[in-house]
């Protein structure tokens, strides 16, 4: 988790810190935040308003080359990221998006009132951060399936567990009450700088959210990690439900990475990519890590998982994922993620000049190629965009897996975001070039 450690400077006349408070004894600690609002290039609030017609349809073109040329103000960060995420269709109308909030509001209502009836504690501004006991007083065990994630710390005298929804799958409702102290456990390490999560309901409100979401998605669960992906959704939307649903949709995108077995990572998928792409732009530097035993890229996890949130300070990371997603943005997302349509189905209503003008750069690359690798992420290449920029000191320096990971460490705090980008995006095409002739 992070340890107290951002200090936002005043850019341009855009005081950063009134949007993220940073608690005052955390100052001294501070990360660096790159990150600066720059006036004709960061989409501004009037620039995103400007983006819609009168009756609400967006220019989802002009929105993403300003995103990708200087990122998303502070001011509106959260309404932007429910268009890059999917939650809403550019071509819909005002009207339309409020009737689709409104009813997404009430099916997280729902889902949180049989929370509710479950683990009375849910909703209630407060944080389970000790083991849930059974109707017989008695601590709940894991079964073989459920991860190896449940502390054995002490437990709780004070939580009743009355009221369990009936007709419910019970290994369900035990496997997702085993895990709920452990995000409470997650959630209260969770970005400890910032001000906003001085308040207990603030922490409260990422528990629920997670909570919630562990409960409609048992296949995954809670995994930590997700508690980083969550909680800039609870800060930038207020409303609890909209929070939930940018968390979905983001999920959406990573929820692979967060699947673990016996066996496996969730990431590992990724880290095979990784390893494809590092071989076939930089043999040489593949050949080095292979005769380190790190051919695997096991390295490189944390990175994938969360999106380098711990290589970068909270603003700087926000502004990572905005131009990540900006950049692989296709205008089929809406559609593919509406359950009563098919991918296939999609496809065949867009036109074909109109889908290249409307995705992200890192899109469009893959569009053109024919690549549709979804384990060929941006992140993947962002990874790589690091490697190669240590190619040297890696080269001439690791003599061991712990060398290789310190130099890696060394780019935390550091990292450019848009130059990273930048990298990334010469990195793809070059694998698909290569991939192409071969």
């Amino acid at each position: 988790m992070f340890g107290c450690g951002m200090i936002l400077k005043r850019s341009d006349g855009v005081d950063l810190n009134a949007f993220y408070p940073v608690r005052p004894e955390c100052n001294d600690d501070a990360r660096k935040t790159r990150f600066k609002v720059k006036p004709g290039k960061t989409l501004s609030a009037r620039k995103w308003h400007a983006a819609f017609s009168e009756k609400g349809h967006m220019d989802i073109a002009k929105v993403l080359r300003r995103i990708q040329r200087g990122g998303v103000h502070p001011s509106i960060r959260g309404v932007v990221w429910e268009f890059l995420l999917g939650c809403f269709d550019p071509n819909s109308t005002f009207d339309e998006r409020n009737q689709l909030r409104q009813q997404r509001r009430e099916q997280y209502g729902i889902w949180k009132a049989e929370c509710q009836k479950m683990v009375p504690l849910i909703g209630s501004g407060r944080v389970i951060t000790l083991p849930i006991k059974n109707d017989n007083d008695q601590q709940l065990n894991a079964d073989k399936d459920c991860n190896g994630a449940v502390s054995t710390s002490s437990l709780d005298p004070s939580i009743s567990h009355e009221g369990l929804v009936e007709n419910m799958d019970k290994k369900k409702v035990k496997n997702w009450k085993l895990i709920l102290h452990q995000i409470g456990l997650d959630v209260v390490r969770t970005d400890r700088a910032l001000s906003f999560y001085e308040s207990e309901i603030n922490q409260a409100k990422l528990w629920d959210v997670l909570a919630v979401y562990a409960w409609v998605d048992s296949d995954i669960g809670y995994v930590q990690g997700m508690n980083d992906i969550c909680s800039p959704m609870v800060i930038l939307l207020e409303h609890e439900a909209d929070a939930f649903w940018c968390f979905e949709r983001a999920m959406r995108r990573l929820r692979e990475n967060f699947r673990c077995t016996t066996s496996s990572i969730g990431v590992q998928s990724q880290l095979g990519t990784l390893s494809t792409i590092i071989k076939t732009i930089d043999p040489q530097l593949h050949q080095h890590l292979e005769d380190l035993d790190g051919g695997a890229y096991l390295f490189a996890f944390r990175m994938l998982m969360v999106l380098f949130r711990r290589e970068l300070s909270f603003v700087d990371a926000l502004y990572l994922w905005e131009l990540i997603w900006a950049m692989e943005y296709n205008p089929n997302i809406f559609s593919m993620y509406k359950e009563e349509r098919t991918v296939a189905e999609t496809a065949l209503k867009v036109d074909e000049k109109l889908l290249m003008k409307q995705c992200g750069k890192f899109e469009k690359e893959k569009v053109k190629t024919g690549h549709v690798d979804h384990e060929s992420a941006l992140a993947v290449f962002l990874v790589a965009s690091v490697l190669e920029t240590k190619n040297k000191a890696l080269l001439k320096e690791a003599k061991g897996l712990d060398d290789v990971v310190k130099i890696l460490g060394e780019t935390t705090g550091k990292l450019d975001a848009k130059k990273a980008c930048k990298v990334a995006l010469k990195i793809q095409k070059k694998y698909l070039n290569k991939t192409k002739q071969s």
